[in-house]
Order: C-alpha cells, then structure tokens, then sequence
C-alpha cells in the first residue's frame, strides 16, 4: 500500500471566495426572541459569519493541522486521508479514533497529544498509544466519494485495510456518532484484529418484550428519547432520503452549511444555553471551513443514504462480541442503560461521566483521555514494538 504524504494548503483565492460570499449573504428572517427554537439562531449565525470572515484565521487552523503527520492513500477506489501519530514512547499500542457526522478529524485535536505522549501531559509511559486517526470517506480530505455503497460496513472494511498496510495486526478502536457505528461493524467484521472497542455512543435497539418492565432510570431515559425523536431527527430523515437536494445549499452557501451544522452543535453539546463556553468560534469554524474548502457536505450527509440502502440503519443483528468499554456522558443522543447495552455488545466497563455531550474529544477532552486510558490499560493485547518504518507511515 503506498502512503502519500498530506499537507493542508488551501489556495488564497478559496478563502477569498468564501469571505465575497459571506459578505453577500441573503439573510432570513426570523420571528423576534424565538433563539433557537426554530434552528439555527439567526443572531449567533450573524456573528459567526462576522467572526468568519473578519477574525477567523484558517491560516493558523491549518497549521495546527499539519502539525500532526498526515497521509493518503487510496482504497477500494476510494482516496482515504488520514493522521498517524507515532508516540515517541516504546511499546505504544495502536489506537483507532473515528469521528461522526458533522464532525472530523478535528475534533480530535484536544486528545491525540496526551494519548500519544502522555508522560508530556501528565500521565503515564505505559498509557501510551499510536495514534491513527482516518477522516471518513466523504468527509473532508477523504472527500467526496464517487460512487454508491459507501456505507459504514465497507467503510470498516477499507479502515481495516488501511490498518493492516500500517503494520497493525492488533488495535483497540474509539468512536463517537458514525464513528462508533463504524467501530463496531469492525468488530463484527475483523474480530480477529479488534482487541477492543471504547465508545461515546451506543446504537441499541431499545427495550425488548422479554425484558418486562422498565427500570425506572430507562422509563426516563425513553420518555426523553420520544422527546428527541419528535424535536431533533429531522436531519436525519432528510440526509437519509435526499441529501442531494441539501447538498445545493451546503455547497454555495456558507451561511447555509454554518447554520446546518452550527446548529446541530448547539443542541448536542453539553453547554447549559451557551455554545462558546465549551467550544470557541474557532473550533466550530476549523470544522466547518474544512467542509468548506473540501466541498464535502453533501457526500458527509450522503452517508445516512448509504447506512439506509445498505440497511444498516439501527442496530446490527449480531452482536458485538469484542470487549467493549462505555464512556457514558450526560447529554449524549441516545442513551441506554447497561442491560440493555448488554443484548447488544460484550460490555466489560461501563462509567457515567460527570458532565459532556455528543462531541465528548471536543467538549471534555480530559475527561475523555482518562477514560480512555483506565479503560485499556489492563486490556490484554500484545505491545507494538517491532513493528518496521517501511511499513508504517
């Protein structure tokens, strides 16, 4: 497998683009006092497309990027970008970080240093791991894919790919949203080489029959899931059925792809009503430009299209027999609880964490490295340490 080395270098003239088309922005109305009842708050919109255009500096985001080592290559037709962190520190363990939708690999921009370096962030040398972070097809610089079928099964199968091209015979996996999806379809489809699974987000079935009445936690959990249901999915029923008529407007519009995604981490953070007191305008921005530049929000969106017609949408019908540890945060989507989990994946740990939503690398990065860490430090898995440079990227 060739790997070609990846530097971000956006030309002038795009970012000159998207400031002239900030600037000739058609708003909306919006009913006075209604904040975020009906979407994305007009005002907040304002200014971030204010800071976006005047304060914003994609030239030091892109920096930060290429900070860490990043690559291509190509699989199953497909071009994969992605970063590997090799940790300075010997018998690091390979570790998998999958981002979801609308994110990418920038959430991950607060973790991969104290994962691949602990002892630099205070922790420990045998806490260390590789770190291999891919942006899924379809998402930024893996973006656009080209053709159908590019649902999260074939997506585990080219990450699996990918892996084993690096030199990895073994690795644990994290993911979040679509990236927990993909992680299991991994350990479904390469338990050979899945040592384990950590996951933010769990896709479960629900309740069954069988398992007679509700606890009281998840008749509570149940009635807020039909809260969300019937209030937050409509994005999902679009992106599902027709994400190309959603991709004109995410395409030509950056006041349209803001609010769509913008919004979204509004409702899905942990923020207590303020969205910068977890993430600045700065990182929103580094994650929606990326779309932007990349001109993949419609192919991102696609995604939900593919998981449906590949009928992948919900629960697999297998269970996840790989050891699978649950870091559970408050506002997360979809929660459940362990019994439940159980029917679906082994559960080996299972720790409520004390506050985070959706984006827990982007909201409570700390928090989320310790689980990490406690989680798969005992996990029994052969150190990579022999692994040579030629195979490796």
């Amino acid at each position: 497998m060739d790997f070609t080395p990846f530097t971000v270098n956006v030309p002038q003239a795009e970012l000159d683009d998207l400031r002239s088309r900030i600037a000739a922005t058609r708003w909306p109305d919006q009913i006075p006092e209604s904040g975020w009842n009906y979407g994305a708050n007009i005002d907040f919109v304002r200014e971030l497309l204010e800071y976006w255009a005047n304060g914003f500096d994609w030239r030091k985001t892109e920096a930060e990027l290429n900070a860490w080592p990043q690559y291509t290559t190509t699989i199953d037709g497909q071009k994969i970008h992605f970063i590997h962190v090799r940790s300075p520190h010997k018998g690091a363990r390979p570790l998998v970080l999958l981002h979801g939708w609308p994110s990418t690999t920038t959430e991950f921009s607060k973790v991969i240093g104290p994962l691949s370096d602990p002892v630099s962030h205070g922790g420990n040398a045998e806490d260390a791991f590789d770190i291999v972070v891919p942006s899924l097809p379809g998402f930024g610089w893996s973006g656009p894919t080209r053709e159908p079928g590019w649902h999260p099964g074939r997506i585990a199968d080219a990450f699996a790919e990918l892996l084993e091209g690096l030199g990895y015979d073994h690795y644990f996996v994290h993911g979040g949203d679509y990236g927990a999806v993909v992680a299991g379809q991994l350990a479904l489809r390469h338990p050979e080489r899945v040592t384990a699974i950590h996951l933010t987000f769990l896709v479960t079935g629900g309740r069954r029959p069988e398992d007679g009445e509700a606890t009281p936690e998840e008749a509570r959990l149940e009635a807020d899931q039909a809260i969300y249901n019937a209030t937050e999915t409509g994005y999902l029923a679009i992106q599902a059925t027709k994400p190309q008529s959603l991709a004109y407007g995410l395409n030509d519009s950056p006041a349209g792809l803001a609010a769509w995604i913008v919004e979204k981490f509004n409702s899905w953070t942990d923020n207590g009503g303020d969205l910068e007191s977890v993430l600045t305008k700065d990182e929103l921005l580094a994650n929606i430009t990326t779309y932007w530049l990349t001109q993949t929000a419609g192919s991102a969106a696609r995604l939900y299209y593919e998981t449906a017609a590949g009928g992948m949408m919900g629960p697999s019908a297998e269970r996840v027999e790989t050891p699978t540890y649950v870091a559970v945060f408050p506002k997360e989507l979809y929660r459940t609880t362990r019994r439940i989990a159980e029917h679906h994946y082994n559960v080996q740990r299972w720790t409520e964490q004390p506050r985070g939503g959706h984006f827990a690398a982007s909201e409570q990065p700390e928090l989320l490295v310790d689980d990490i860490r406690s989680a798969l430090r005992t996990v029994g898995v052969d150190r990579v340490e022999d692994v040579t440079e030629g195979a490796r990227a």
